[in-house]
């Protein structure tokens, strides 16, 4: 059977819509090595979480930023955002407040703020978080207080439950919508629970060391640079499967949008 061009474009678009259905469904495995970054000003960019794998709320960009260049992306004002230094040192600003980067530096940016990231004598690869609020308010991105920070540590030693060690650097008011990020610290052997999060949707990379990662029905395994995106009620979690004298830890960390952050009233160490 010959198709005409139409009728193999309208298939495509077909099997296209049912790809991301799909994800929105059941999450989607993000490749660190798959990005395909894109020049943008002085930087290069490549898009990893948004509405092309089913992301509805928030969007994840990964930003190389060679030496001695800068990131400040226009607009930034509009929208709650969080980067997270995977590469690199440097220096971050937001609004007038200057903090040093390095690797596992995050950088908050609430909404109304500007932000830059400035790169040192080498390139510095930051992965970025963005919530635009809904439309008709700003119940997504929540203003925080005066004396929340704007410059934290994936090792910030606040720990918020243990075991595993699972630190949360920024996170919303109770009962507010808004950005989180935490990190999971796991030694071998060591799991953080398998749940879903029934109103957030989330987006975890690895930062360090080798580990898997559940998403939906089934342990993924990945190393540093990857993640996952998990759609609101899809369960997830991680561990760390090794075992043995020369296991490393495994170090996860991420955020999500949720319209009622049940971590911080659940009790129980997890994504």
């Amino acid at each position: 059977m010959n198709l005409t061009t139409q009728e193999i474009g309208a298939r495509q678009e077909i099997g296209a819509r049912q790809e991301t259905g799909a994800r929105q469904e059941t999450g989607t495995v993000l490749r660190g090595a798959r990005l395909e970054y894109r020049p943008h000003g002085d930087c290069w960019v490549s898009p990893v979480a948004g509405p092309h794998i089913g992301a509805r709320h928030s969007t994840v960009d990964a930003v190389r930023i060679p030496a001695g260049r800068q990131w400040a992306p226009p607009g930034a004002a509009a929208a709650e955002q969080i980067a997270v230094v995977l590469a690199g040192a440097g220096v971050g600003t937001v609004g007038y407040e200057i903090g040093r980067m390095r690797a596992a530096s995050a950088l908050y940016s609430p909404l109304g703020s500007t932000y830059s990231l400035s790169a040192g004598d080498r390139e510095m690869t930051v992965y970025i978080w963005s919530a635009v609020p809904s439309e008709g308010g700003t119940d997504r991105a929540v203003r925080p207080s005066a004396g929340q920070a704007r410059f934290r540590s994936l090792w910030n030693g606040e720990t918020w439950l243990t075991p595993p060690v699972a630190n949360v650097l920024f996170r919303p008011g109770a009962g507010h919508a808004g950005l989180c990020l935490r990190c999971g610290i796991m030694l071998p052997g060591e799991t953080l629970g398998v749940r879903p999060r029934e109103q957030s949707e989330a987006v975890y990379f690895v930062f360090e060391g080798e580990g898997q990662v559940y998403l939906h029905d089934r342990w993924v395994d990945l190393g540093p640079g990857d993640g996952v995106f998990a759609p609101p009620g899809v369960r997830h979690g991680a561990r760390n499967p090794h075992a043995g004298h020369l296991a490393s830890r495994f170090v996860v960390f991420g955020g999500s949008v949720a319209e009622t952050p049940s971590y911080l009233a659940d009790g129980l160490p997890g994504l």
